[in-house]
């Protein structure tokens, strides 16, 4: 597979003609030109291993790149590959935290429930914070979350926080819609 680089406005062009989660480039393109997309057998090349590696080389990532990188995972074969709401939920919290920590943080200390704490630097609290939470560790994070809630609990969490962090509306919906 070739690489080559878009700017700004072809790579949001592209992005924004995404029919179904795990769609690559090269059958967008193909789409968009009148190209048999059914030829297309070229694999993804962004995996979620190269958006944590691209997150921790720039330890501050812009808006935009903040955006481009949660549209990418939403791309990504480890992504598309998920089955199970909770895995995609974990793996958007991870990202979310590589992003950037301290406007993470601060969005999960302010997302909880009436009764429940949903994030907590450990399990203890979580456990304290109700019955039956069922926490687990956020992967690549020292932060841990409540599991035990239904799937739309989840993308409320997941929208709270990406609105903290100050995310594009369009794209936490579009994420909220993956889970």
């Amino acid at each position: 597979m070739k690489t080559i680089e878009v700017d700004e406005e072809l790579y949001r062009y592209i992005a924004s003609h995404t029919q179904h989660i795990g769609e690559n480039a090269s059958v967008i393109l193909r789409r968009l030109l009148g190209f048999d997309v059914s030829q297309s057998h070229i694999p993804l090349s962004v995996t979620v291993s190269n958006i944590a590696a691209e997150v921790k080389k720039n330890k501050s990532v812009s808006s935009y790149d903040a955006a481009s990188v949660m549209h990418d995972l939403l791309l990504s074969n480890d992504y598309a590959t998920k089955s199970k709401a909770i895995d995609r939920f974990m793996l958007i919290l991870s990202t979310l935290y590589n992003l950037n920590k301290s406007a993470f943080v601060a969005a999960t200390e302010a997302t909880h429930g009436r009764t429940r704490i949903y994030f907590a630097s450990n399990k203890q609290t979580l456990l304290a914070s109700g019955k039956q939470t069922k926490p687990r560790l956020i992967p690549d994070t020292p932060y841990w979350v409540i599991t035990n809630t239904n799937t739309n609990r989840k993308r409320n969490m997941i929208e709270q926080i990406m609105q903290d962090m100050k995310f594009p509306v369009e794209l936490v919906e579009k994420v909220c819609g993956t889970i």
